[in-house]
């Protein structure tokens, strides 16, 4: 793969990648967001005398990502695109929201470089760590002039930011990319197989971001199944919601209790979308009666783009 000219900035924000444990077969009891981006980068020996740099935005476990975190990265993100001898931004994240901050980043960003989130399922003391190998083959992509927008790079694949999927809890090939299918491998410091993202398309709200978290609407998710109740829909409404994404049955569908809350929530002024809790398909198609949807999405980047379709309004 064909590198170029240019300072690939690498933010790192904690999780599992920049994990510590006492022992290094211990892949489940370990402190995630112990290590600074500079121990993760100085942890692989390739990345030694390539123009790096390194800013640590925050040490969390990505299961406590906050909407304030995402501004604060979004602006930082802001900043260092802008550089000219930036050729492309890094991002370590945990896994357990990344596909969240990846949908959010897609949605309010049309960089012209490459901004690429990687992660690991191990942590950095274990004997089977993940995280140098993704740390490197993201810096790579960065450096190999690959067109701008928003991508995951994860064990070896290259997924679009609107298309990764979180399909296990504990395996290091945790991620994929759904119907879409990945957009090409890295093997060894090679490019293959690379498909180019289809040009995103920044939401009308993007360009008027509050920049308090606090201004944002509140957007909450309910999943239906078996035996549900609308009275949590009718608590949310009475809490001060502004937005509810149901995550439905099948293609979209909805507990009856559920529904006749959902139009109660509506009357109040409280939109109601659906989406699917499979893990892939989405939903398809709107049979008369049904709460509109956002197609393929899932549930949670539902809930971001009705939170963006709230603030354009």
């Amino acid at each position: 793969m064909a590198s170029i000219e240019g300072t690939v900035v690498v933010l790192g924000t904690g999780g599992t990648i920049a994990g510590t444990a006492d022992s290094a077969t211990d892949s489940v009891g370990y402190r995630a967001a112990s290590l600074g981006v500079d121990a993760l980068v100085a942890a692989v020996p390739p990345l030694a005398g390539w123009a790096i740099e390194g800013q640590q935005l925050a040490q969390v476990d990505s299961k406590d990502m906050t909407l304030a975190l995402w501004l604060s990265l979004l602006a930082a993100l802001r900043r260092q695109l802008q550089r000219p001898e930036v050729a492309g931004v890094v991002i370590t994240h945990g896994t357990d929201t990344l596909e969240e901050t990846a949908y959010f980043l897609h949605r309010v960003l049309t960089p012209d470089k490459p901004v690429l989130l990687t992660a690991a399922m191990r942590p950095a003391t274990s004997l089977q760590a993940d995280g140098p190998q993704n740390l490197l083959d993201a810096v790579t992509l960065a450096r190999a002039g690959t067109p701008g927008g928003v991508r995951v790079v994860f064990g070896g694949r290259i997924l679009g930011a609107a298309d990764v999927r979180k399909q296990h809890p504990w395996r290091i090939d945790a991620f994929g990319a759904g119907d879409a299918g990945v957009l090409g491998l890295i093997q060894d410091g090679v490019l293959q197989g690379f498909r180019e993202l289809q040009p995103a398309v920044p939401h009308a709200a993007a360009d008027a971001l509050p920049a308090e978290a606090e201004a944002w609407p509140r957007v909450e998710i309910v999943t239906s199944h078996a035996g549900a109740d609308g009275r949590v829909i009718d608590a949310l409404v009475a809490a001060g919601v502004h937005g509810i994404v149901v995550a439905g049955t099948g293609n979209g569908a909805v507990h009856e209790q559920l529904m006749q809350a959902a139009r109660r929530a509506a009357a109040a002024g409280v939109p109601v979308v659906r989406a699917s809790r499979c893990l892939l398909g989405g939903v398809f198609g709107a049979p008369a009666g049904a709460l509109p949807s956002y197609g393929a999405l899932t549930p949670w980047q539902a809930r971001i783009e009705l939170m963006l379709d709230l603030l354009a309004r």
